[in-house]
């Protein structure tokens, strides 16, 4: 035991959670490894990160008026709940996307450093977290034209919007895991969040389904998304939204780190 390092699975879960509550000191370095992360993908060009947010402005604008017309609904009503829809998915999803390649880029740091492994998760979620703060452009574009900054309950967003970090950085950290394992996970990964994409009242309203219908109850990402949108379009949100979203967190979480516990002397190995 001693010559192999193996000393059982309380050990595992005790190392485990040593790198998890030393990430946290470290938490100043991912912050840096996110921005280099921006910083270097967008060197030399002049918008820099706002290509994107041009690139998704000029697509909200062009499914807003679209559908508005197809679906013969108010531009004030189908344009700020697309564009809020457009900027929040694409979050989690790139988050979802990117987690699974959170230790394979991380090779080089993880073989010759002692860092926790940890670190390199945060970034991940703080690198878009950065993005989304540019992405922040068009929702304030959207509700102040509209008027709906008068209405909207941003202490409640601002909570949907940590619940959306918490619960997208655990599908991070488990696509991160299995995608250093199976090299073909990233792609089924994509094919299922973009299946996610059509399924979650994104570029559609769930006005024409019945409020207990499975795409929503059952749907994560409709009660990630509804948890931010719908304070910031002054509704309210349901308490079955926030109790998904608890439960979620909590089990999302618990077994993530388990497999995290299970793998995380593999990691290295498997890279």
């Amino acid at each position: 035991m001693l010559r192999t390092g193996r000393r059982g699975p309380l050990f595992e879960f005790g190392m485990a959670a040593r790198d998890f509550q030393s990430s946290f000191r470290q938490m100043g370095l991912a912050w840096s490894l996110a921005w280099h992360d921006v910083v270097s993908r967008y060197r030399g060009s002049i918008l820099g990160p706002f290509w994107l947010t041009l690139s998704m402005g000029l697509m909200v604008l062009g499914i807003g008026v679209l559908y508005a017309q197809l679906f013969r609904i108010s531009l004030r009503e189908f344009m700020p709940f697309v564009a809020l829809g457009i900027v929040f998915f694409g979050t989690i999803s790139t988050i979802v996307n990117e987690g699974c390649d959170t230790f394979v880029r991380a090779s080089g740091m993880l073989s010759q450093t002692a860092l926790p492994m940890f670190t390199f998760v945060w970034r991940t979620v703080l690198r878009n977290l950065i993005t989304l703060a540019h992405h922040m452009v068009i929702v304030l574009g959207v509700l102040i034209y509209f008027g709906f900054w008068r209405e909207m309950n941003l202490p409640l967003a601002v909570m949907g919007v940590l619940f959306l970090l918490v619960n997208a950085g655990w599908m991070s950290l488990t696509a991160g895991i299995v995608s250093a394992r199976f090299r073909d996970i990233p792609q089924i990964v994509g094919s299922v969040m973009q299946f996610a994409l059509f399924m979650t009242p994104v570029f559609w309203r769930p006005d024409g389904l019945r409020a207990n219908h499975a795409l929503l109850t059952l749907n994560p990402f409709y009660h990630m998304l509804e948890a931010v949108r719908a304070p910031l379009l002054g509704k309210p949100v349901a308490a079955e939204t926030y109790a998904v979203l608890a439960a979620m967190s909590l089990i999302g979480w618990g077994l993530a780190f388990l497999l995290f516990v299970r793998t995380r002397r593999r990691i290295v190995h498997y890279l």
